[in-house]
């Protein structure tokens, strides 16, 4: 078998090379093994691949190894069908840019308020990705200046034809530079899509993958919707009550693989990682371990996971949802060995559904929602198992004279029945392990409504429509002050961090539902947050060394000034964040919240123009 391809066999910059990684990837999915030798040489690409293939990764690290800082002007232009893509793409670019100084990438899109964009675009940026009617709107009023454009990516070109925005992209494409590189992304390929290859592509490399994976039919498939409870929370549940004999959970990241790890020690569970990091050695010690019974979970990723071929493995969580579906199929491959039944559980937060719809057409099998154990199930599991205890104790048929008489003896002497004792003694024995388990029950998104807009349905803003905004985006009911608390963290705006950063790491490790918490303020320096009264020490000892944006919080209650910050003290910021606020900064992400349109801006335009769109993106 030969060696897999890595990262570092692709001749990518080094900034973009370091930032990959910071985020612990190793080895590139097919597409962007494919594509990423071709985009560096400056060659034009068509891509047919699925959505969740790392198309987005497989254009934007060969176009970022290329991009120029000192040029102010933008380099490259991905058009995207939906306003989620566009920031979901932006959001990518900056992730694979945060080793390069002065780098800023611009999401543009209707909804968002012009006059934000036109000052962004007049800072300047070196990547901008948008909708084709809003980027219409840019170049008809001057706004987007295109003349030194070096790459244009069009993605998911044949969802855009079936919205209706072809003529659009033809347009846009017509106002480009003729000695742009181009990329053309397309899960299938209509004739339309073919046509804009033929008279836009030069010399165009075609790249195939495949989707015709297929998965054991001896393997059960259920996936839970990462909603209010946090993810480690779902899984000490899940391995409460799920019967397995060997387990591997799947990582993006080999810094997950150790966490995640420790944490699993922390509540008694025998798991250790496997990752890129560790040498060959102890590899193969630790997949011994897990196929003798010494060990009982492994926590991987996709390299360090190549090649495991374990029988006992009952179970494979995928922790994480890989971005590409032939990943997820080598995955849950590594469970049902030998003809035995296997059961492969799926974490999907609500902005990968696009994935996990992706996965089920690619390996052509539907994956069922699974419901969360509650506490009142794991409660009971843990009495069946301490009953058992009892049961196997008696059945051993060992001498208890001793103890007999011993606590006949303290029951006259103190008076105690003895069921009063073995109460006393039961409730010792389960101190470490409560019986009773209490947790705050979650009801599950209705994450089985697959509606336009979950599949990238045109956004309602654009046709003047009332636009609500994603879930996440829309503002908490109002809270009684008089029960929060106001905290410092040690990381903020200069730091890249954003509300939904703070919000996610909160949740996730002090076990806080993402609803009670308040609000954000973001300063350059800190930021403030608003959480419940009465958290314990334990758990502010805990989230003082959870790190946003690779800095820990520090968290402490917020007193008042304090030398060197931007805003001193609780001093009004230069904007009010609500807690779920993960729209862009300026330069690359913006400063403020959701902004409404305040009037049509594409109307003002079009009658200033004389240009009238036909489609809306």
């Amino acid at each position: 078998m030969s060696e897999p391809i890595l990262f570092s066999d692709l001749a990518l910059s080094e900034p973009v090379m370091r930032a990959i990684q910071k985020v612990g990837y190793e080895q590139p999915s097919p597409i962007q093994a494919a594509a990423i030798p071709v985009l560096l040489a400056g060659g034009d690409i068509l891509g047919m691949a699925q959505t969740g293939t790392g198309k987005t990764a497989a254009f934007a690290l060969p176009l970022l190894s290329r991009i120029d800082t000192k040029q102010a002007d933008p380099q490259i232009l991905v058009l995207a069908p939906t306003r989620e893509l566009a920031i979901q793409v932006a959001e990518a670019f900056q992730k694979y840019a945060s080793e390069i100084p002065g780098f800023h990438v611009l999401p543009i899109y209707g909804g968002q308020e012009m006059t934000t964009q036109l000052r962004q675009l007049k800072r300047g940026a070196h990547v901008v990705v948008g909708t084709p009617g809003r980027v219409m709107d840019h170049l008809r009023r001057g706004s987007l200046n295109l003349n030194n454009l070096k790459a244009l990516v069009l993605d998911e070109a044949d969802e855009m034809l079936r919205m209706g925005f072809i003529d659009d992209v033809e347009w846009i494409l017509e106002h480009t530079p003729k000695t742009r590189q181009t990329a053309l992304f397309s899960a299938t390929m209509p004739k339309e899509i073919r046509n804009v290859c033929n008279n836009y592509l030069t010399d165009a490399k075609e790249i195939k993958i495949a989707s015709s994976q297929s998965t054991d039919a001896n393997i059960e498939q259920v996936y839970w919707m990462v909603s209010g409870t946090n993810k480690l929370d779902a899984l000490t549940r899940i391995l409460e009550v799920e019967p397995f004999d060997g387990m591997i959970i799947f990582v993006r990241t080999k810094t997950a693989t150790v966490e995640l790890a420790e944490k699993l020690e922390a509540r008694g569970y025998s798991a250790s990682a496997l990752n890129g990091d560790m040498n060959q050695q102890l590899r193969e010690r630790t997949i011994e371990r897990l196929k003798t019974g010494k060990l009982d979970i492994v926590i991987a990723t996709d390299v360090a996971a190549r090649g495991i071929d374990v029988e006992r493995v009952s179970h494979v969580v995928n922790y994480d949802i890989p971005y590409d579906s032939e990943a997820y199929v080598h995955r849950i491959g590594r469970t049902g060995r030998a003809g035995r039944s296997g059961k492969a559980i799926l974490f999907v937060a609500p902005r990968e559904k696009r994935l996990l719809y992706t996965i089920e057409k690619a390996t052509k099998k539907p994956i069922t929602l699974m419901e969360l154990p509650s506490g009142a199930t794991v409660t009971k599991h843990r009495i069946d198992q301490f009953t058992q205890q009892i049961t196997n104790a008696l059945q051993e048929q060992p001498d208890l004279s001793f103890f007999n008489d011993l606590l006949a003896e303290y029951s006259h002497s103190n008076d105690v029945s003895p069921e009063q004792i073995a109460s006393a003694l039961a409730f010792l024995l389960q101190r470490e392990r409560p019986l009773q388990v209490k947790f705050t029950d979650v009801k599950p998104e209705r994450s089985e409504r697959r509606d336009r807009d979950d599949r990238g349905g045109r956004d309602r803003d654009d046709r003047g429509g009332r636009d609500r905004g994603p879930r996440e985006d829309r503002p908490r009911r109002e809270r009684n002050d008089e029960n929060m608390d106001r905290y410092r963290i040690e990381v903020g705006r200069n730091h890249e961090a954003r509300p939904g950063d703070i919000v996610g790491a909160i949740a996730n490790e002090a076990g806080i539902e993402s609803r009670f918490i308040g609000h954000i303020k973001l300063h350059d320096e800190f930021s403030t947050v608003d959480l419940p009264t009465g958290i314990s020490k334990d758990i502010l000892a805990k989230l003082k060394k959870v790190r946003v944006r690779n800095r820990p919080l520090e968290i402490s209650l917020d007193t008042g000034p304090r030398g060197g910050d931007d805003f001193p003290g609780r001093g009004k910021p230069k904007r009010d964040f609500g807690p779920r606020d993960g729209a862009p900064r300026e330069g690359g992400y913006r400063d403020g919240g959701r902004d409404k349109p305040r009037f049509n801006d594409r109307d003002n335009a079009s009658k200033k123009s004389g240009y009238r769109p036909k489609k809306f993106d």
